[in-house]
């Protein structure tokens, strides 16, 4: 018994390790713009990735971690850890832990302080819908749920919350992607209130385009490249954000 014991626990540890898929690399922006949100300090930034995958086409769980870091000394810097369930590539349900080293004083710049009214971290969690050959439209829903999120007046959080919608299309090799992201909560702004997003109230807070093609420098490498236009209605700015992946 011990020996069919053991040779199913050495096929199950065969079957996990051959199911891995490591991924590794790193983007080069001239600013960083999330969601409506220069969050780079007005200068390039770098964003390095890393993650380890498990599964199939039907059903995957990736865990990996993410950060960006400007060129600028000012900057706030950001590190993140996900873990994301994908059904069919398409559906996915991700949990995200937000962390701004440069953003947070006091006892929030300590990365392992994880009380609720202390802690520097904002976990969110996100459903997200990317689109399928058939059906060319992008989906996104996310909300705060823990941590450092913006407070109402009475201290409680706003859990808050955006929503986006998008259409995508590949034309000639180039692919196209518009979009439309709103915050979803409304701060009381004869209280003092400011959402997490700087919104003043609910609504649209990210508007823009994005185009993504590969380059072929050689015949074994080609450079992913991306450009976004992107405006924010309610801050009254617009961006225009390049970048290069490797």
């Amino acid at each position: 018994m011990k020996k069919y014991l053991s040779l199913l626990i050495l096929l199950v540890i065969s079957n996990i390790i051959t199911a891995q898929e490591f991924g590794l690399g790193f983007d080069l922006f001239n600013r960083y713009v999330w969601r409506g949100l220069d969050l780079g300090g007005k200068s390039p930034n770098i964003q390095p990735w890393a993650n380890v995958k498990f599964g199939n086409d039907n059903h995957s769980l990736t865990l990996g971690t993410w950060g960006a870091f400007s060129f600028a000394g000012t900057a706030n810097d950001e590190t993140d850890i996900y873990l994301n369930y994908s059904y069919k590539s398409c559906l996915n349900l991700l949990v995200t832990d937000y962390y701004f080293p440069g953003l947070n004083s006091g006892i929030k710049e300590n990365y392992f302080e994880w009380r609720p009214d202390s802690t520097g971290h904002v976990l969110e969690g996100t459903f997200s819908f990317t689109g399928t050959e058939k059906i060319p439209l992008t989906a996104l829903f996310a909300m705060n749920f823990y941590g450092n999120d913006a407070r109402k007046s009475n201290g409680d959080l706003f859990m808050s919350k955006y929503a986006e919608i998008g259409f995508k299309k590949n034309i000639k090799g180039t692919d196209f992607n518009l979009f439309v992201g709103a915050a979803l909560d409304n701060p009381d702004e004869n209280a003092g209130e400011v959402g997490f997003y700087l919104n003043e109230k609910s609504g649209i807070t990210n508007i823009g385009i994005k185009l993504t093609k590969s380059i072929e420098i050689t015949d074994k490498f080609s450079l992913p490249v991306q450009c976004n236009l992107i405006t924010n209605p309610q801050l009254k700015k617009i961006y225009f954000t390049l970048g290069i992946s490797l």
